[in-house]
């Protein structure tokens, strides 16, 4: 799976792509990452990527030349490829899009913006607009890097072990259970009995009840998501779980 990322700040990309599992992956040949500076697209001496808003305004806004000029280039070799600029107008990105994504294995094209806005008519460029939160950056970088990285680790082969992927936060639709490991008592701070005792379904069992616990705590809008794919025996913990909630009450 291929990833052309099209910014003004193509350093951003270098530490992160260099390092860990993104490396890995790179190094297996099983993802590639070209990022392309928008500047090198710009046809005046001054490699001019901006101008000032028609209509008036506050910041600039990116000019739609650079973009087109960039997008023909990278889809010249003929490789179909999905194109996605990252912008607040977006759909929010989440687990479910990231699995969609790895499982399509479609080569994309990922657009960042900066300054003000991009220029409108870029979007007839795209095929998809993404959003990875209600909240402002400076740039499309970080939303770009938060989908690659999100959708690569899904990729079979990614990760050494691959029920790392099945078992994290959000892959179920609830939050994953707690972690522990050595020493089993750290300044009094205990790992639960269960985990020490060998047994396997107890252990299950016991990080299934603590996944549920963690989402109704802090995520109860995910669990009325996911209603509909909770088990009989998730419906008993989640009793067990609220029933423990009343008697602490009391405590």
């Amino acid at each position: 799976m291929r990833f052309d990322v099209i910014t003004i700040f193509p350093e951003i990309f270098n530490a992160y792509l260099n390092e860990s599992i993104l490396k890995r992956a790179a190094e297996r040949n099983i993802i590639e990452v070209k990022v392309h500076n928008l500047r090198d697209f710009t046809t005046d001496r001054h490699r001019t990527v901006d101008d000032y808003p028609y209509g008036g305004g506050a910041g600039m806004v990116m000019k739609p030349e650079p973009f087109f000029s960039a997008v023909e280039h990278i889809k010249s070799d003929g490789i179909p490829r999905r194109i996605v600029m990252l912008t607040p107008h977006g759909k929010t990105f989440n687990q479910d899009m990231a699995l969609s994504m790895s499982r399509q294995n479609q080569n994309m094209i990922l657009i960042c913006g900066r300054y003000e806005a991009i220029d409108e008519r870029v979007r007839s460029l795209v095929d998809e607009e993404i959003s990875i939160g209600d909240y402002v950056l400076t740039g499309g970088e970080l939303p770009a890097l938060v989908i690659i990285d999100s959708i690569v680790r899904l990729i079979p082969g990614v990760l050494g072990d691959e029920r790392s992927a099945e078992e994290e936060s959000f892959a179920c639709g609830i939050l994953e259970y707690p972690h522990y490991t050595r020493p089993p008592d750290f300044r009094g701070l205990k790992v639960p009995e269960v985990l020490l005792s060998g047994n396997h379904r107890a252990i299950s069992q016991w990080r299934r009840k603590e996944a549920l616990r963690l989402t109704i705590a802090r995520r109860p809008d995910l669990m009325s998501r996911c209603v509909s794919g909770l088990k009989d025996e998730d419906y008993k913990l989640v009793s067990e779980i609220k029933e423990e909630g009343k008697n602490h009450e009391y405590d």
